[in-house]
């Protein structure tokens, strides 16, 4: 296996003897307690933002995107490999930088191979056609007649290598992306299972993780924040503080700006007792709902409702046979990563340095900016990489407090979340409240779909930002990834009369929210899909088959097949077929499910003890057809962490909090899935060499919640309305 070689130097230093081809990827670049003088990110219309070529004949690539453990480090240098008929040992990348790495974006919904992949192929293949046209120039051939294995170009029995031709030395060519780029036909290193780069280093303990990270003179630093978030819009609030509180503990102090308090001290344990002796108390307002009461006030308090999708006549279920009327609740989950967010900053009076694990470092130098009262152009940003937290956790948060608390202290500072700062103050994924119905004709012929949907939307304000500024709280504005999504709600099915409703919840009034892997897809398809499979069962049909009749789209069927397939189908009833052992009860679903650009499609074995209501998943077969898969190994291991990840969420994980504030602060009170528990995982890929990618971060994870939904019905006879399943309301359920 290769592994990831590191390029801890700044972009005027690595061409300063004279130049080279670049194309932005990521990996960790080791930390510079001096900002470069040149402010990033480079100049994307040119090659040598791209791609660097050295004397010795290797590559460097320079990707925007970072490694969030999906494997895009490596798979995104397979790209570049093969466009410019490279090996993989030829090709490095380096650590993601403001100054340094393109801005390709944050790297959300799947971006590094959706959005990268066509990036990087264009940029390599622009490097590859000006190395031959120079290769041509000093042969006297035709380009059309030299071949290139390995970096050397060949004209005959004459050779010469990329390094010779350019290494390091600028193209000083503007990047059009008018280069023609490989057949997939062709394609000899995209398509295969690769091994990544990252894994040796990960797999010996030797991989330096954001938490791994020193700055020079630098403090150890700790936030000081009550146990558990309370509402978004009360923020928090000092009453009362005594320093002298903490007067024992050598060398450490307390840092304020407004509501923000911190804690710095040369020694971690030091910082770490300061920060829970400290003797401060809190305004406490009683205005959340509370688990008891969340979705009736979310449901029944004001809402601002927006007609998201309306085809047809939904009315026409009133004569249609068959129609089925759903409704059900998805709690707020976590992202809480093993190990709490980390971050280290140095600020200076007129720059600032940050390290931290944010999935967008210039949106991430933009905030910085803003709370130290400094230009962007002024912060450096790099990204190292943390423990995997599946959307917005508290990354953002952990960099503001670091680079705050250094600019307070005038020292560098490293800051480390405790485990319930991270718990407790998550921006969660948002509750959800969803009504489904749908209706069927007698030949099994969807006649229409209604799905309304109660979500609040993702906190702008990271806590940092709202306790030392007194920036009020507020969120992103409309934006469709965070309401009803046609594609997940009934877009697979072909029902001639559609119309989603959304409802959005005022969010301020709720507990943070933001991000989370699949956002709001699991609710989604748990609701829908178990609309979709209660009208099968009325129509006495297999739920595969009404799926089936249901769906043209080829992508969708292809999904729903494959699954259906792997896991050796056999056509029924739902609930006509129980495999009972004393009070023991099996059953198996199925359902189709999505986030953004992919299709996904999934099956469930489980089984239910009716006697104790724990639930036990057995088996999940998910299936993802992600147009062309560059690394098929990655994408396997992407599936079977989804299928995993969803198994913890339909069973174990629920915020939980009272009228005060979040009483869910470690892994007791929020427990996740533990490996006697982890079902049999069978990954498929619906490989597409002939369409783009499409990207696999996510794309399964709302049909194995569907399938493991419709899986309790075909156990038990029963619907659960609300996930997770805990005992309690299987028991429910089943009474």
């Amino acid at each position: 296996m290769t592994q990831p070689k590191t390029q801890p130097i700044g972009r005027r230093d690595f061409l300063k003897a004279g130049g080279a081809l670049v194309v932005s990827f990521h990996i960790p670049v080791l930390a510079q307690s001096t900002p470069v003088p040149q402010a990033g990110p480079p100049d994307a219309q040119q090659i040598d933002s791209w791609i660097a070529i050295h004397q010795d004949n290797t590559a460097t690539v320079y990707i925007g995107f970072v490694e969030l453990g999906q494997g895009a480090s490596t798979a995104l240098l397979q790209v570049a490999a093969e466009e410019l008929d490279m090996a993989m040992s030829q090709i490095r990348t380096t650590g993601q930088d403001t100054h340094l790495t393109p801005n390709q974006g944050g790297t959300y919904s799947s971006s590094a191979i959706r959005v990268g992949r066509p990036q990087v192929q264009r940029a390599a293949a622009e490097a590859r056609q000006a190395l031959l046209a120079m290769a041509a120039t000093r042969f006297g051939v035709p380009v059309a007649s030299l071949t290139v294995e390995n970096g050397i170009v060949r004209a005959g029995n004459t050779t010469v290598t990329y390094g010779e031709l350019i290494g390091d030395r600028r193209f000083n060519l503007a990047f059009t992306g008018n280069a023609p780029v490989k057949d997939p036909s062709t394609y000899n290193m995209v398509a295969r299972p690769v091994p990544r780069n990252d894994i040796p280093l990960k797999a010996r303990g030797q991989y330096r993780h954001v938490q791994h990270q020193r700055l020079p003179d630098m403090l150890h630093g700790r936030i000081v924040r009550p146990r558990g978030q309370g509402a978004y819009r009360d923020g928090v609030k000092v009453q009362s503080l005594d320093v002298a509180s903490i007067a024992h503990i050598p060398g450490a102090r307390v840092l304020r700006q407004g509501d923000f308090i911190g804690i710095v001290a040369e020694r971690e344990w030091d910082a770490v007792k300061a920060a829970q002796q400290l003797d401060v108390t809190w305004v406490r307002s009683r205005s959340l709902p509370g688990n008891a009461d969340l979705f009736s006030r979310m449901e029944n308090g004001p809402t601002s409702d927006r007609v998201a999708v309306d085809e047809g006549d939904v009315s026409a279920a009133n004569s249609a046979h068959a129609v089925s009327a759903f409704a059900g609740t998805g709690p707020y989950q976590a992202h809480v990563p093993f190990a709490p967010n980390c971050a280290l900053a140095d600020v200076r009076e007129d720059s600032a340095l940050v390290l931290c694990s944010s999935q967008d470092i210039y949106n991430t130098r933009t905030s910085v900016a803003m709370l130290l009262g400094l230009e962007p152009e002024q912060v450096r940003v790099q990204y190292h990489e943390g423990a995997g937290t599946f959307g917005h956790s508290c990354w953002d948060d952990a960099a503001q407090a670091a680079a705050l608390m250094s600019q307070l202290a005038g020292s560098p500072v490293r800051v480390q979340f405790m485990r319930w700062d991270e718990h407790g103050w998550d921006t969660y994924g948002p509750a959800h409240v969803g009504k489904a119905r749908v209706s069927a004709d007698a030949g099994g012929k969807l006649v229409s779909y209604e799905y309304e949907g109660w979500q609040h939307h993702w906190s702008l304000i990271e806590t940092t930002a709202q306790t030392a500024t007194g920036t009020p709280a507020s969120e992103w504005p409309p934006f469709p990834a965070m309401q009803l999504n046609p594609r997940t709600l009934g877009g697979m099915y072909d029902a001639p009369n559609r119309k989603l409703v959304n409802h959005h919840v005022d969010g301020l009034d709720y507990l943070k929210g933001a991000w989370l892997r699949s956002p709001l897809d699991l609710s989604f398809a748990f609701i829908s899909e178990q609309a979709i499979d209660d009208l099968a069962w009325q129509l006495g049909m297999d739920p595969w088959q009404f799926r089936q009749r249901n769906i043209s789209e080829y992508h969708w069927l292809g999904v729903l097949n494959a699954a259906a397939e792997a896991a050796n189908w056999q056509p029924r009833r739902a609930n006509t077929g129980n495999d009972s052992r004393g009070t023991t009860v099996r059953g198996r679903g199925i359902g189709v499910g999505t986030h953004l650009a992919s299709w996904g499609g999934a099956v469930a074995d489980i089984e239910v003890d009716t006697a104790t209501g724990e639930v036990n998943i057995l088996h999940l077969y998910g299936a993802i057809d992600a147009g062309l898969v560059v690394n098929t190994a990655n994408v396997e291991n992407q599936i079977i962490g989804q299928l995993v990840q969803t198994a913890s969420r339909m069973l174990l994980e629920e915020i939980t909090f009272d009228d005060t504030g979040v009483t869910s602060l470690d892994w007791s009170t929020y427990p996740i899935i533990r490996f006697d528990r982890c079902p049999a995982v069978t990954p498929v890929i619906v490989q597409r060499l002939d369409e783009p990618s499409s990207g696999a971060g996510e794309e399964v994870m709302a049909a194995a919640a569907a399938a493991i939904a419709n899986a309790f019905f075909d156990a038990t006879g029963k619907r659960m309305t609300m996930y997770p399943f805990t005992r309690e309301r299987v028991l429910a359920a089943l009474a």
